[in-house]
């Protein structure tokens, strides 16, 4: 339980993790002054594995879990993550206790050869190691080879640097909020490649009861965001909440609309299915629940099928 006027967080030791959980230390300083907030850094599974892609490792879980122990065994209060990395459904006893305001959701395109995917000649070699970004690739680029990339955002952009990759399709806010948005040559539009459910958001984990932990945290969910991921999140869950599901689902919001769009698809192949909806703001699970149901129609779990089960 939390001591008095004492937080300690869990953090993933990535330069990433450790600016989102830096983030998160700062704003609860200057809303408590009298807040001492400490940070434990962890080296999570995930960040141990990467010669393979997490969706054969055990997918996003491998960021948390670690993170989660310390929390159960009272080494901390709660967890700063990105919120794409946040499995769909939490164990008890944990919560997500906030959502904060969302940095830029969209994917962009880095390279030291070319300004965008579009003026890449067949053949080039791009990296990811997300299925959703895989698909993308396939579905609007497939003269392009795609090809696996793990590790860090720092790794990643080595790997880019000795020529082992044309380009790398990665996530705009990671680079943005390490200071690196000069690596980004291009931003790719949610028409062409839309966001993974949470991109952009960091989410924060705490354990139910602890009232005052929470009380705390509260004070940071950004609710416009909330609602958002919670429709996308609700989207994912519907289709197994998985990486080893090629899905995307990104929310809008304005004057009290929300505009939801999601798809589904095969990244072996690059077919995939297409939904997006406008309806009232604040019933973000009914309306994930009608895009799932019209993305079912258009054949959704039959392209699930060919990906979870290859013949």
């Amino acid at each position: 339980m939390t001591q008095e006027n004492k937080l300690i967080i869990a953090s993933r030791e990535s330069p990433l993790a450790l600016w989102q959980t830096k983030h998160v230390q700062s704003v609860l300083k200057e809303k408590f002054p009298e807040l001492d907030v400490e940070i434990l850094g962890i080296t999570t599974k995930g960040d141990k594995i990467l010669d393979v892609t997490l969706s054969k490792v055990g997918g996003k879980g491998l960021f948390v879990k670690e993170l989660e122990a310390a929390m159960l065994e009272g080494k901390a209060q709660f967890a700063v993550h990105s919120l794409k990395d946040v499995p769909m459904t939490l164990l008890k006893p944990f919560v997500l206790a906030a959502v904060m305001k969302r940095e830029d959701p969209r994917d962009c395109f880095v390279s030291q050869k070319y300004e965008r995917l579009e003026d890449m000649p067949a053949g080039s070699v791009v990296g990811t190691a997300s299925l959703r970004r895989e698909l993308m690739l396939k579905a609007r680029f497939p003269h392009l080879k795609v090809e696996m990339i793990r590790g860090n955002v720092g790794t990643r952009l080595s790997k880019l640097d000795a020529g082992l990759y044309d380009g790398l399709v990665m996530a705009s806010a990671g680079l943005k909020r390490l200071g690196l948005s000069e690596r980004i040559r291009s931003l790719i539009p949610p028409e062409v490649s839309l966001p993974a459910p949470g991109q952009g958001a960091i989410g924060i984990e705490a354990v139910e009861g602890d009232e005052v932990t929470l009380q705390y945290l509260s004070t940071l969910n950004d609710e416009e965001t909330r609602l958002c991921t919670r429709a996308e999140r609700a989207v994912s869950c519907a289709f197994g909440g998985s990486c080893q599901v090629p899905l995307a689902a990104y929310a809008t919001i304005e004057d009290g609309q929300m505009f939801l769009r999601a798809l589904v698809g095969n990244h072996m192949t690059g077919e995939f299915v297409y939904s997006e909806l406008t309806a009232a703001a604040d019933t973000p699970e009914n309306n994930a629940e009608v895009i799932v149901r019209d993305l079912k129609e258009k054949g959704a779990e039959r392209l699930l099928r060919e990906v979870l089960n290859p013949a």
